[in-house]
């Protein structure tokens, strides 16, 4: 569980309908991962780095319960800070593989959810100890539950197609359970400019609403929820997908046997046929990335049987610090690693990680270097990386996150 909950992203450009302005400092970089913090930004804090989280195929994905997700999004809703909660499926996993700006937004959240047994199969072939799927309609049915925060939580219903939020925000209201729906908005389908003109955000913040729940396709969500991110009083704030034509009645969810075998998808194309195209295409992806990605990871791990424990040289001078890894980066010896980074992201100094004495790097490694990379980026700044080997080059690669040494010194 975290101590405090942690600042999210800004605004940020995105093509076609969704383009936005970017809200930088003068003179700042338009890339979204060199933004300089707004003010209220600074309860970002080093507890990202104590994260439980990994990285999967180019995204992050936090290993936790309902129980440890519930009482964060408590300590959110309490300490009134922007909790951006991300619930990463086998679609948003596509989807970020080209499509840069949304993958900013899943790197950008302080929570990332498996929302998908296909994550977990992965994990568990690649031997991440992620284990337990977290839908976001599951997560929606915990938070109905009376005792689920130990008090009522308020929420905002935002999406849907027409009279759907009405309708759930109804059955809410007629029971005494976990949530009290405070208001309901279907903004229609226009740009993200237009669905967040000052009339929305104000109606929306009137509501003193916890938890802004929307129900827009995943990467509007995404983008709307980060352009809006400083303008929201709500607290918590996720995209729930289809949560909302499931508790409205109008779509029947997958019974459990086939939610928890992986073949949900199958009930949904009978339920919404049009889905199909979704789902093969997604699937096809998938299935190159097992081949590609997954595959020669599982044969790269057995051949690195005989490691090197990892040890960190701190060098610094006036303006930047660089960590030196020497040996293995894996999970075993993550929590010094996490001690030395937080020591190097406090300095407030550049942050270099040299990687040239390096033998591996696994998946709990690549969600710390994320984290740091995360922290660095509220203020403008990246983390850089030096001295990686060709070898190395190629565990990045079919970990997806070659875009990391984008910026090597």
């Amino acid at each position: 569980m975290m101590a405090h909950p942690r600042c999210a992203g800004r605004g940020f450009k995105v093509r076609g309908a969704f383009m936005l302005k970017t809200l930088r400092a003068p003179g700042a970089s338009s890339d979204l991962a060199e933004r300089v913090a707004d003010p209220r930004s600074a309860c970002a804090s080093p507890d990202d780095l104590s994260r439980n989280i990994f990285g999967l195929l180019g995204i992050p994905v936090d290993a936790l319960d309902f129980p440890s997700l519930l009482r964060s999004m408590d300590l959110a809703t309490r300490a009134g800070s922007p909790f951006l909660i991300s619930t990463p499926n086998v679609n948003f996993l596509v989807k970020s593989q080209n499509n840069r700006t949304f993958r900013e937004s899943i790197l950008l959240s302080d929570l990332c959810l498996a929302d998908g047994m296909p994550l977990i199969w992965i994990a568990k072939l690649l031997r991440i100890p992620i284990h337990e799927r977290i839908a976001g309609s599951d997560l929606f049915g915990r938070l109905k539950s009376a005792n689920a925060t130990g008090r009522r939580l308020r929420v905002f219903l935002l999406g849907g197609a027409e009279g759907l939020a009405a309708t759930v925000g109804a059955k809410l209201n007629a029971k005494k359970g976990g949530l009290e729906c405070v208001g309901v908005l279907n903004p229609g389908f226009g740009t993200i400019e237009e669905m967040s003109s000052p009339k929305i955000v104000d109606e929306i913040n009137a509501s003193n609403a916890d938890l802004i729940a929307v129900f827009f396709g995943a990467e509007k969500a995404q983008v709307w929820l980060l352009h809006n991110h400083w303008r929201l009083r709500a607290p918590v704030r996720a995209q729930f997908g289809a949560t909302i034509a499931f508790e409205a009645g109008s779509v029947r969810r997958a019974p459990p046997m086939l939610r928890s075998t992986g073949f949900e998808w199958l009930w949904r194309i009978k339920e919404e046929p049009y889905l199909w195209r979704r789902y093969w295409n997604d699937g096809r992806a998938l299935l190159a990335m097992l081949v590609t990605c997954v595959l020669p990871l599982m044969l790269s791990e057995r051949r690195m049987r005989n490691l090197n424990k990892l040890s960190i040289a701190r060098s610094d001078d006036h303006g930047s610090m660089t960590l030196a890894l020497s040996g293995a980066a894996v999970a075993a010896y993550v929590d010094g690693a996490i001690e030395q980074l937080r020591d190097a992201l406090d300095s407030g100094k550049r942050v270099i990680v040299d990687l040239s004495n390096t033998q591996y790097i696994d998946a709990r490694f690549f969600g710390l270097f994320l984290m740091v990379r995360k922290q660095l980026a509220s203020r403008g700044q990246k983390l850089l990386f030096t001295g990686a080997s060709a070898d190395l080059r190629r565990i990045f690669r079919l970990n997806r996150f070659e875009f990391l040494l984008s910026q090597e010194v």
